[in-house]
């Protein structure tokens, strides 16, 4: 609380309230001025936030208790990872095997544009 009343008399008007018990953060915010932003301090503040990389599930191992995971985006990114790796392995493959680059994928011009080039004149 006493942190609190110093942010007020600094001027604050938001701060964070991380990982205080629920019922003393509920406290401290009926008390204060300041709107007070919760992270795992209970839903009595103004205001609850997470780490995106938390919601998003970006990151393998502990994640803390005050978090909630709401999608698995480390699996998505192992998925892609391993799709990428393939991607890769067959354009090089196509590349020693002569596939790429094959007359779809490049621009050519007409015979007597090719010649006039070949001769160093202007077209």
């Amino acid at each position: 609380m006493q942190h609190v009343k110093e942010l007020e008399k600094a001027g604050a008007v938001i701060a964070e309230i991380e990982v205080v018990p629920a019922d003393i953060a509920a406290e401290i915010s009926k008390r204060s001025s300041l709107l007070l932003i919760s992270m795992g301090s209970g839903a009595g503040c103004d205001g609850q936030y997470l780490f995106a990389a938390d919601v998003l599930g970006l990151h393998k191992g502990h994640y803390p208790r005050l978090s909630k995971t709401y999608r698995n985006f480390a699996a998505e990114f192992d998925r892609l990872q391993i799709e990428r790796i393939k991607a890769f392995r067959e354009f090089a493959d196509d590349v020693a095997g002569g596939e790429y680059l094959a007359s779809q994928h490049t621009v050519s011009v007409g015979h007597d544009v090719l010649a006039k080039f070949i001769k160093g004149r202007k077209g």
